[in-house]
C-alpha cells in the first residue's frame, strides 16, 4: 500500500499585486491641462491601505514592531501640528491627507504586504519597466519633435504625463533604471542581470532627453552608492559599460545635441551664471528660509508657501513658468512650492516636522545599509534587494534638495518609500535570522497555516 500526497492546490496570489496595479496605472495619460490632483493611481493606493488593513484584521496579528511604528508614524506629530495652524482649514486637511499617503500609510502597507524578497523583486521590476513604457515615449516624443515645449521647440520628453509634470517622466524612469542597477549588481543568475542590466542602459536615453537636472544628478549619485556597496571590481565594469553606452548614444545615435550639452553644462555654472528657472528656484529658497526664520518650531502652516510667498520672494522671481506641448496648449503654471522637500517641511512645518519626517529617512537608510552588510557577511542572499532599496533611498533624499512632492508620480515615491522600509525593517533581519527568504508561515486559526511576516 502507498500513501500518495494530495494534489498540491495553485499557489496563492502574491498580496502585492494590488501595488503593482497602482504601478500599472501611471502608465495611463494624463489629461491635458489637468491641474495635477489625486489620479487613478492615487485612489487605488487608497484602496491597497484598505486592503492591507482588512488583511490585517482577518489574520490578527500585530502589524508592526514598535521601531517600525515609531520610524513610520513618526512624520505624524509633525504633520498634524502642522495642520492645526494651517492659513485655511480646508487646504491644511488636504495637505495632511496628502503627506499622510505618501510618507505613512502607502508606505505601511507595502511594507506589510510584502512577504519576501520574490515580493521585493516583483515590484521593482514593476518599477522598471513602467520606466521602459514612458521612456519609449518619451524617447518617442524627442525624435519626432512632440514632447513638451523646451527653448522655443516640443522636444523635452515628458512620457504620458504632460507638460504640466515636467518632472513625472524623468521621476519614473530614474527610479526604474536605479532598480534595474541593482538588481544587474545583485542577482546571481546571470540571464537576470544581463537583462537588469540591458534595462539600465536603455533608460539612459530617455533620462537624458527629459532635459532634468536634477534627476541626472540624483541618478549619477544613487547609481555611484550603488556601484561602491556592490564592490569595487562590479563598479569598474559597470563603470565601463555606462561609458561605452555613453559613446554610442552621442556619437551613434545623435543623442548629444547642442541643446542637451548646453543643458549638462549649466549644471556646472548655475551659481555664474543660472537661467530663469535656476534664478526663480533661488529665490523661492530664500523665501521659505525667511519664513522659516519667522517661525521656527511649527512653520507657517501646511499648504501656506503660496500664501506667504509673495510677501518674503523678491522681485527677481517670476509670474510663473510658461507650459506647451505635448498635446497641451500654453498655459502660465504658478510656482506654488520652493522646489525643494527640504525647504518645504521647515517653511510649512517648522523645524519639529523637518527633525520628524527627515529624521525617519536617516533611520531608514542606516537600518538599510546596515541590513546591506548583514548580507554580503552571510554570502550575498538578497543583495539586489539591499542595493534596490539603498540606491532608491539615496536617489530621493538627493532629489528632495531639487524638487518635492506634486503631481501623479507622487504616489510611486510613496510605494519606493515602502520598499524601502520593508528591507531595512525587515528584509535585512531576516537574513542572519533563520528565516526563510520566502513567506514565514505558520500555524492560523482552525490550525490552518497562514502567511506572517515576521516582526
Amino acid at each position: 500500500m502507498t500513501l500518495a500526497l494530495p494534489p498540491r492546490g495553485p499557489a496563492p496570489l502574491s498580496p502585492v499585486l494590488p501595488v503593482v496595479g497602482v504601478v500599472a496605472l501611471l502608465a495611463l495619460p494624463v489629461a491635458p491641462g489637468g491641474e495635477g490632483g489625486a489620479g487613478p493611481a492615487d485612489a487605488l493606493s487608497a484602496l491597497v491601505v484598505v486592503f492591507c488593513a482588512v488583511r490585517l484584521l482577518r489574520a490578527r496579528r500585530r502589524p508592526l514592531t514598535p521601531a517600525a511604528a515609531l520610524l513610520l508614524g513618526l512624520p505624524v506629530a509633525g504633520l498634524a501640528l502642522a495642520a492645526l495652524h494651517a492659513v485655511a482649514p480646508g487646504a491644511g486637511l488636504t495637505g495632511l491627507g496628502r503627506y499622510l499617503q505618501v510618507f505613512v500609510l502607502v508606505p505601511a502597507a507595502v511594507l506589510l504586504l510584502v512577504r519576501g524578497r520574490a515580493d521585493f523583486r516583483l515590484l521593482a521590476w514593476a518599477l522598471v519597466a513602467l520606466a521602459g513604457w514612458q521612456g519609449a515615449v518619451g524617447v518617442h516624443q524627442y525624435l519626432t519633435r512632440t514632447g513638451a515645449s523646451y527653448r522655443g521647440e516640443e522636444i523635452r520628453a515628458v512620457g504620458t504625463f504632460g507638460p504640466a509634470d515636467v518632472m513625472g517622466m524623468a521621476t519614473v524612469v530614474s527610479l526604474g533604471l536605479v532598480c534595474a542597477v541593482g538588481l544587474a549588481l545583485g542577482r546571481p543568475a546571470v540571464r537576470e542581470r544581463v537583462l537588469a542590466a540591458c534595462c539600465a542602459l536603455a533608460l539612459l536615453a530617455p533620462l537624458a532627453v527629459s532635459f532634468s537636472r536634477g534627476a541626472w544628478i540624483a541618478t549619477a549619485v544613487a547609481v555611484t552608492v550603488q556601484l561602491l556597496l556592490a564592490g569595487p571590481r562590479r563598479a569598474l565594469g559597470v563603470g565601463a559599460a555606462v561609458v561605452a553606452a555613453g559613446v554610442v548614444l552621442v556619437g551613434g545615435l545623435g543623442v548629444g545635441t547642442a541643446m542637451l550639452q548646453e543643458r549638462i553644462d549649466s549644471i556646472t555654472r548655475v551659481t555664474d551664471a543660472p537661467d530663469q528657472s535656476v534664478t526663480d528656484r533661488y529665490t523661492m529658497w530664500a523665501a521659505a528660509t525667511d519664513m522659516w526664520r519667522e517661525h521656527p518650531l511649527t512653520g507657517v502652516g501646511l499648504k501656506g508657501f503660496p500664501e506667504y510667498r509673495d510677501g518674503h520672494a523678491s522681485l527677481a522671481l517670476s509670474s510663473g513658468s510658461d507650459t506647451e506641448g505635448a498635446g497641451a496648449a500654453y498655459r502660465r503654471q504658478p510656482l506654488l512650492s520652493p522646489h525643494n522637500m527640504y525647504l518645504l517641511v521647515l517653511c510649512e512645518q517648522g523645524l519639529i516636522g523637518l527633525l520628524c519626517l527627515a529624521g525617519g529617512w536617516l533611520a531608514l537608510l542606516v537600518c538599510a545599509v546596515r541590513g546591506l552588510r548583514r548580507t554580503r557577511a552571510a554570502g550575498g542572499r538578497g543583495l539586489d534587494c539591499a542595493l534596490v532599496a539603498c540606491g532608491l533611498l539615496v536617489w530621493l533624499l538627493v532629489d528632495f534638495a531639487y524638487a518635492d512632492i506634486g503631481g501623479p508620480a507622487t504616489v510611486l515615491t510613496a510605494v519606493c518609500f515602502g520598499l524601502i522600509a520593508w528591507w531595512a525593517l525587515v528584509g535585512g533581519d531576516r537574513v542572519t535570522s533563520g528565516i526563510p527568504p520566502r513567506t514565514a508561515v505558520s500555524a492560523g486559526r482552525g490550525g490552518m497555516p497562514e502567511e506572517v511576516t515576521p516582526r
